[in-house]
């Protein structure tokens, strides 16, 4: 079965390349769109799982926040071919986890290394959803989708409030480190002063949701969370 590819370019000659290339291999080109809203609106009808992005196309919004818009409908790997390599522009795609990022011009052996890899990240992705499992394993009941701030437990997802979401996404950014108290509260409450009884119902909400388990406490410095 070949794997479904929707091709997002404003230029007509570079997508019909792109399209002979891709259609000589294990891909089947669902969809060519030139601007955001035709993207959006083939990739709803069609579903690919991959999204070959353009980022500078026509319409009102660029290739970014057109994969962006798509991503919170569908479970797709967006690959970005663009001209631009400049830091914002890296920045602003980053926020959107794609798979790879082409810079033109660009070869096949590169295209089809990152499709492949797009297909490979897609289909675990499925897996995840399926199993509901997270990419970040705590143990055999618990694990996180680093990519969606859920916990789960068990297959089922646990409800984390926006605090906790902060606080698991603190100490996961140092596991197996300590998070000082300091760091803590610049991080959770940075326009508020310090409340150490808020701080410890936070943390102890967070650790009962776990069963406590993983969340060390360090007397007088901070919180571990141990995976």
């Amino acid at each position: 079965m070949k794997i479904p590819v929707l091709i997002v370019e404003d230029e007509s000659i570079v997508s019909m390349e792109i399209e002979s290339y891709l259609s000589s291999l294990m891909f089947d080109v669902v969809g060519i769109a030139n601007n955001g809203q035709s993207a959006y609106d083939l990739a709803l009808d069609y579903k690919p799982h991959i999204i070959l992005m353009d980022i500078k196309i026509k319409g009102e919004i660029d290739g970014i926040d057109t994969a962006s818009k798509i991503l919170n409908e569908l479970n797709c790997s967006i690959v970005y071919l663009t001209a631009f390599s400049d830091e914002e522009t890296i920045e602003r795609a980053i926020k959107t986890n794609p798979t790879g990022y082409l810079i033109k011009p660009f070869n096949k052996k590169e295209l089809f290394a990152s499709l492949k890899i797009a297909a490979f990240k897609y289909e675990k992705n499925i897996i995840s959803q399926v199993m509901k499992r997270g990419d970040l394993i705590f143990d055999e009941e618990f694990s996180y989708d680093t990519l969606n701030s859920q916990l789960i437990c068990c297959s089922e997802y646990i409800h984390l409030t926006k605090r906790e979401v902060q606080l698991i996404n603190l100490l996961i950014k140092s596991k197996n480190s300590i998070v000082s108290i300091y760091e803590m509260e610049n991080e959770i409450w940075p326009d508020k002063l310090p409340n150490e009884s808020t701080r410890r119902a936070l943390v102890s909400r967070l650790r009962s949701k776990m069963k406590y388990k993983f969340i060390e406490t360090i007397p007088s410095i901070g919180y571990r969370i141990n995976i």
